[in-house]
């Protein structure tokens, strides 16, 4: 995914889906517990293939989010794949129905390591990876294999006939993953020589958010941290279109789209030269009712609030560690703590812990994606 697309229009559809799928329901079997309510669905264990926390992490919170694993299970992606790079999708579907629809406590990701592996393999080899990298190449791979063109109609007010032809051309890639993923910032700059400003759109997915304490802050104050403006000097200066040399600048960002799912990378490893370190600050981040309106544009503020849905967690250092996720269950609306193939279901006062690495956020509740009919 490219910061140069533009974005599609707003559609909460995806979240209503239920009812057309109630035909493909019927014949799908239902994991039960006590043998009476099922309610231990999309709560299954990943088997750890040689130091694949990281993946196993990032796949039970792609997990509980419903409308991506009903977009799945329902069989809607098939229609949407491009054959040409379709492994990943298709592996990462049948990994969702075991995880949903299995009778198995836990199951092996390897047919998706595996399908992965090929397109980057260093995720076949038993070493520590990084699980936000891992998280934007599992995005951009499903991106690639699900999208879809739109050609947007012609504008009746453009004038003259190279607007009108660059119009024609212009085309807009969408998938499930946009339609949930993708936000976008938009950068007002500020020549402070001349005070001219222009503008500058960028597409995110995660949003990585610098930690301002080393000891003790709230995800507030990494937020204020990340949309403060900032100034570009020296080396930094950014060529003013007006004055036609680098000139000082002041930058500010804010979110002129915001993603229904909002994913926020707390930057704990610093590195700095030779000296490689990671913050441990006890960062305060809330379950409910996260309120983003100071950071979106007045005129995109829908939908400003979000609620906590899944967590990675990091344990160690740099050189070594371990991964482990937190999930809310659409079904159960419990907590459940996963690590590897040990799952347990936690009180919501666990869920805050100093060792959250990603944080996903929703700005809507999640419906079931599997009922029993």
């Amino acid at each position: 995914m490219t910061s140069q697309r533009s974005l599609p229009a707003d559609d909460f559809g995806i979240y209503y889906v239920l009812a057309e799928c109630t035909d493909y329901y019927d014949t799908l079997p239902v994991k039960e517990a006590d043998g009476s309510q099922p309610c231990s669905q999309g709560v299954t264990g990943l088997r750890n293939l040689g130091n694949t926390c990281y993946m196993n992490a990032i796949l039970q919170c792609l997990c509980s989010i419903s409308p991506l694993v009903e977009y799945f299970l329902s069989g809607k992606y098939i229609t949407a794949l491009q054959n040409d790079c379709s492994e990943v999708a298709t592996a990462f579907a049948y990994l969702m129905t075991d995880m949903w629809l299995g009778d198995s406590d836990c199951v092996s990701p390897e047919i998706f390591q595996s399908a992965l592996g090929n397109l980057y393999p260093a995720f076949t080899k038993k070493t520590q990876q990084d699980a936000q990298e891992f998280l934007i190449y599992v995005l951009n791979e499903l991106h690639e294999a699900l999208k879809k063109y739109h050609y947007p109609r012609r504008r009746s007010h453009e004038k003259g006939s190279a607007q009108r032809c660059c119009r024609k051309w212009i085309t807009t890639e969408t998938s499930v993953i946009t339609q949930l993923f993708e936000g976008q910032l938009n950068y007002s700059i500020v020549c402070l020589k001349c005070e001219k400003c222009t503008y500058k759109n960028e597409v995110f997915t995660v949003l990585s958010l610098p930690i301002p304490s080393e000891y003790e802050c709230s995800l507030q104050d990494c937020l204020q941290c990340f949309f403060q403006q900032d100034t570009l000097t020296w080396n930094n200066q950014i060529h003013c279109s007006f004055c036609e040399t680098k000139q000082e600048t002041a930058v500010r960002a804010g979110i002129s789209k915001a993603p229904k799912i909002i994913i926020f990378h707390l930057k704990r490893f610093d590195i700095q030269g030779t000296t490689k370190r990671k913050l441990r600050t006890d960062i305060h981040y809330p379950l409910t009712n996260l309120d983003l309106t100071p950071y979106i544009c007045p005129i995109f503020r829908k939908y400003p609030k979000y609620n906590l849905c899944a967590v990675v967690n990091h344990f160690g250092d740099l050189d070594g560690g371990h991964y482990t996720a937190f999930c809310k269950n659409s079904f159960t609306q419990a907590w459940y703590s996963f690590d590897d193939t040990r799952v347990s279901e936690i009180p919501d006062t666990s869920v805050q812990n100093a060792t959250a690495y990603l944080l996903f956020y929703s700005c809507q509740p999640f419906s079931i994606p599997i009922q029993k009919h």
